[in-house]
């Protein structure tokens, strides 16, 4: 009998120590609107032996890996202060958490000790676990669609085996609302009320597989956020994007959606510089696109502030 695709279930929990498997179960359960495996990454090395006949020969696996996809709808906790479904997987992509109870929870990048994840990945009885999870995030913002986290994790090969498919719970993650005029009240860009159609933020991590001697890991070296913003194209007497990119100056973009509390999610990133405007056309208006570099202040490790109240 065929395994059925569509029977898969992912749990994903953060490690106490780095690499070790924390047994996460069915409260541990992602609920993903699209989710991938490519249960053995890394490369295959031929070994370039001589033979006095033609034909392939034996290769050998080096590096191997998990890696895993998981796609998620960005909506809030289910009330103020509580901890987002999707939360934990942020953590997996070097940010910090922190809980106000009754206010908020927010996370932000951090540039050491960033925490790892381990993670199940269960398939119509089949279960591939990663211990040692690291990985990146994508933000999506589209008018007419709930907005979305997009995840990439790699993590340290461990044997599959077959075994019984948890039963998920999905209780933190909340049914979200689509971005709309009513339902996103705020878009703002270098101080500037946006009519928007789309936003998008690629944290750029650049997460390394390594199989040394004497070392196996997932890490985190570096980060380069980036995005690009689609609006109605103002009036150059309203607000010249041309000219402040050409300044080269910098400013805040803010994000807010949701207007029922526990179910707002919101973005602040407080220096933001602009490249390269560009004109579009949506149904006869003129848009203008808008390439975003996300830094961080001086202090540091504040490139970008995600928040579910």
């Amino acid at each position: 009998m065929a395994l059925k695709y569509r029977k898969r279930v992912v749990l994903a929990k953060v490690e106490s120590s780095y690499g070790v498997d924390v047994s996460p179960v069915g409260t541990n359960a992602i609920l993903a609107r699209n989710l991938t495996i490519t249960p053995m990454a890394g490369e295959t090395v031929k070994r370039g032996l001589i033979k006095p006949t033609l034909g392939n020969e034996p290769e050998i696996h080096v590096g191997t890996h998990v890696s895993v996809g998981i796609d998620v709808e960005f909506a809030g906790a289910g009330a103020a202060g509580g901890v987002p479904g999707w939360g934990v997987l942020l953590q997996g992509c070097g940010f910090s958490e922190t809980v106000s109870a009754g206010v908020d929870c927010h996370y932000k990048p951090v540039s050491s000790g960033e925490k790892s994840l381990t993670i199940h990945f269960h398939l119509d009885g089949q279960k591939h676990a990663l211990v040692g999870c690291r990985g990146s995030v994508k933000l999506s913002v589209d008018t007419k669609k709930a907005p979305g986290l997009e995840f990439t994790f790699l993590g340290l090969w461990v044997d599959p085996a077959s075994v019984a498919d948890p039963t998920p719970d999905f209780s933190a993650f909340q049914t979200p609302v689509p971005v709309s005029n009513v339902t996103t009240p705020t878009l703002d860009i270098h101080g500037y009320s946006a009519v928007a159609y789309a936003l998008d933020i690629d944290m750029g991590i650049k997460v390394v597989h390594q199989d040394l001697i004497n070392y196996a890991g997932v890490d985190i070296l570096d980060r380069a956020p980036s995005g690009s913003l689609k609006i109605q194209a103002p009036p150059l007497s309203s607000k010249n994007f041309f000219a402040i990119a050409k300044a080269e100056t910098t400013g805040t973009l803010a994000f807010e959606h949701g207007t029922a509390s526990g179910n707002i999610v919101r973005i602040d990133c407080p220096k933001v510089q602009l490249l390269k405007p560009a004109y579009g056309d949506q149904d006869g208006a003129t848009t203008l696109t808008l390439g975003l570099s996300l830094m961080a202040t001086d202090t540091g490790d504040d490139d970008i502030t995600i928040t579910s109240k």
